[in-house]
Parts: C-alpha cells; sequence; structure tokens
C-alpha cells in the first residue's frame, strides 16, 4: 500500500491543495492526516492562504481515502464539517505485517510513546520539525508540517510505501 502522509494543514488551502497534488502525482492509495487539519490554533499564526472551508471543500470528496486522528486544535465542529473520522487520538494501520501507530503527537510522542509490540512504525506531527528515524525495532517518523514549518524548515510530507518510509518537502 502506498500512503501520502501529512500533517497541520491548519487551515491552509494552498498547502491542502500542494499535498493532494503529491497524492496524485506519487499514485497513492490512501492519505493518513496526523491533525489539525482546519484550525491554526492560538499559538500559530494564520498561515498564508488560510481558508478551512476551502480545505474541507478538497477533502471532503476523497474522504473514502483518508484515514486522520485528532490534533490538538482539531475539534467537534470539525468533525460536524468533514466527512471522514477525525477525533480518534490515532490511527493503527497493518499492511502487510508492519503496525504503523499513526498520532498527532500532543498526547503520544518520541519521548512517550503509546504500548507497542514487535517491529512497527511510530508517525507523529505535532512540532512542525520534519524528521525520520529508522531503527530495529522501531522506526520513528514526523512528516513536518506542511503549512506552517518551524526551525527553519520547508513545508513537509512523507511517504509509506510497502514497508519503505521517505520524507519529502515541497
Amino acid at each position: 500500500m502506498k500512503i501520502l502522509v501529512f500533517s497541520d494543514i491548519h487551515g491552509c488551502a494552498s498547502a491542502c491543495e500542494k499535498a493532494l497534488n503529491q497524492y496524485v502525482s506519487r499514485n497513492c492509495d490512501m492519505m493518513l492526516i496526523l491533525g489539525d487539519i482546519l484550525y491554526h490554533g492560538p499559538r500559530n499564526n494564520i498561515p498564508e492562504n488560510y481558508n478551512p472551508k476551502a480545505v474541507v471543500s478538497m477533502l471532503n470528496p476523497l474522504a473514502d481515502k483518508i484515514m486522520a486522528c485528532r490534533g490538538n486544535c482539531d475539534a467537534e465542529v470539525d468533525q460536524m464539517l468533514l466527512e471522514f473520522p477525525v477525533m480518534a487520538d490515532y490511527v493503527l494501520v497493518n499492511d502487510c505485517g508492519t503496525k504503523i501507530f499513526a498520532t498527532h503527537g500532543h498526547i503520544y510522542s518520541p519521548s512517550k510513546l503509546p504500548p507497542l509490540a514487535g517491529n512497527g512504525v511510530f508517525l507523529y506531527g505535532h512540532t512542525h520539525i520534519q524528521e525520520l528515524i529508522k531503527g530495529d525495532p522501531l522506526t520513528i517518523c514526523n512528516p513536518g508540517s506542511i503549512s506552517i514549518p518551524k526551525n527553519g524548515q520547508k513545508p513537509g510530507y512523507a511517504v509509506w510505501d510497502n514497508g519503505n518510509l521517505e520524507v519529502f518537502n515541497f
């Protein structure tokens, strides 16, 4: 399975459009959104091209291709607009025997891992800082933020492709 992984849209329509373009151009089967979809949050500046309604309009037609978890800026009102589940604290995916635990990062993080058994992948967002640590038995990845990257990084995302995980920038 090929999965586009991204996080922290924060209502930025142009960033969402770039992510969806990657979904198409990379021939992905699914999208995994690691939270903070519509609202920018009180700690962030309003992102350029902030338009949560446009983000909803872009994502809802692809609802059957989206797996998502709740970020610290996501609320019940967001779920009322989005046509795919967004209120779970994490998403579990099993791809050909590899367990993927996906979360936003404000509850579970590399310093506070969930109970994981065996080999696997831990995906998180929240920090807006891209990282990929390929380890044994656990690979840890933050795709970065597609809208408000921090530490001078470029907007980023990751792709899970049949057991291989890589990070990219726009």
